[in-house]
């Protein structure tokens, strides 16, 4: 039984070294560390509210939370600043863990402020940060450090520039 021809063309599996390199520069041209940064910062803001909010309504910390504010940081970081250089990783990576601290943080200040029936804005106005610190080593829990170690991983994988598939195409022989 002989097997039917058919007319296809051969898939171009080399890239050429020149288009590769050149394509490297303007890559790196294009970075932009200072607005990847801004809009980690504000992505770990964002989070970290989103964090506490969901911590205070449901009175369970959700370790899943962690990934998600690990991804919405990454994602900022990768759109605004298009990065591709390890530095953009640590600051998706810095963010993340930043923003869920800080919605730990908030957390437990919405507890404590409600039970303490003063606003939240003024306890946390009111609070030195010795006093950020000892309230967040008092509600320390192992668990956290899992939940911070997969926000520094989302932050940092999600933080790099995605070539798209025409990109890649240009770079073929």
């Amino acid at each position: 039984m002989t097997q039917p021809t058919t007319d296809v063309a051969p898939v171009q599996t080399e890239m050429d070294a020149a288009k590769i390199q050149s394509f490297q520069r303007k890559m790196r041209d294009e970075q932009d560390l200072a607005r990847g940064a801004f809009a980690g910062f504000g992505a770990a803001l964002l989070g970290a509210c989103a964090w506490a909010l969901i911590t205070v309504l449901t009175g369970f910390q959700i370790g899943w939370m962690a990934i998600g504010v690990g991804f919405l940081v990454g994602y900022s970081v990768r759109t605004f600043g298009r990065g591709v250089d390890t530095v953009f990783g640590i600051t998706g990576a810095v963010f993340a863990l930043l923003g869920c601290a800080l919605g730990n943080l908030l957390s437990v200040a919405i507890v404590v402020a409600n039970e303490a029936q003063v606003s939240t804005t003024w306890l946390l106005s009111s609070m030195d940060l010795q006093a950020m610190k000892d309230l967040m080593i008092g509600t320390f829990n192992p668990i956290d450090l899992l939940f911070y170690g997969l926000a520094l991983y989302e932050g940092y994988r999600f933080s790099f520039r995605k070539l798209s598939e025409s990109e890649v195409r240009s770079l073929m022989t």
